[in-house]
């Protein structure tokens, strides 16, 4: 999978329409929250812990933040880059 290829593919399922970095973060939190009510692990939410709902919300996080640094007019595969970089410069 190219980076390139997976913004066309969340084109075509999501259209043209951008989003504003308020409605991303709206989005992004849902994901997040679902990934956070996986570890808090109540009762009622065990039922739907598995190991495909989990890679679900991380391939979510993943291919959805693609489309997002898109609608706000960055280049994603510059983000990632940028990204890269600082968490080497913070390993070290």
């Amino acid at each position: 999978m190219e980076i390139k290829n997976l913004l066309i593919q969340g084109r075509e399922i999501w259209g043209d329409k951008k989003l504003n970095l308020g409605q991303i973060i709206v989005r992004m939190g849902k994901v997040f929250g679902d990934i956070c009510r996986w570890e808090r692990d109540a009762v009622k939410d065990q039922p739907t812990h598995n190991d495909e709902e989990l890679k679900k919300e991380l391939g979510n996080t993943i291919f959805s933040t693609i489309k997002f640094c898109d609608d706000l007019g960055y280049d994603p595969e510059e983000c990632i880059n940028i990204a890269i970089d600082c968490q080497k410069k913070f390993q070290k």
